[in-house]
């Protein structure tokens, strides 16, 4: 990008030395010219609002959400729970599992644990019920990975 902006001021310098003093210097364009913004026009017109509607999008979101919500219901639980202990269950949060080892010490590693499980158990359920659908929508619409 920051060669592109050098390129575009030198440019934009040179018409302007090329340039008579009565006439207004061209302003440097970014992209494609022509368009407003600057950007080429997206090889692929994709009508988002009717991708959105469509039943096959319903059910993708549909799918993501029936994970993801419960998920993080549990998780927001297990480290409330956690806090909780914490804060008002000092007694037996330093009860002594092994040596120097705690329930508090144990219970914080579980907080790591279980979010590294949580992402594992996403990740797969992604790969298996999310990834073949979000193909299949791009397939129609027209737009290919590389």
């Amino acid at each position: 990008m920051a060669n592109l902006v050098q390129r575009d001021a030198a440019v934009t310098i040179a018409s302007h030395a090329t340039s008579s003093k009565d006439s207004v210097p061209a302003p440097a364009s970014f992209g494609t010219p022509g368009r407003p913004d600057g950007m080429a026009p997206h090889p692929h017109r994709i009508n988002f609002c009717a991708l959105r509607a469509s039943k096959e999008f319903t059910e993708l979101r549909r799918r993501h959400r029936r994970f993801v919500f419960p998920m993080c219901a549990a998780f927001f639980c297990w480290f409330m729970l956690f806090v909780l202990l914490a804060a008002y269950a000092h007694d037996f949060m330093i009860h002594r599992v092994a040596g120097l080892i705690n329930v508090g010490f144990v219970l914080g590693i579980l907080q790591f644990v279980s979010t590294g499980a949580i992402t594992v158990v996403y990740v797969r359920f992604a790969r298996r019920a999310l990834d073949p659908r979000v193909a299949e929508i791009r397939r129609r619409v027209g737009v290919v990975r590389k």
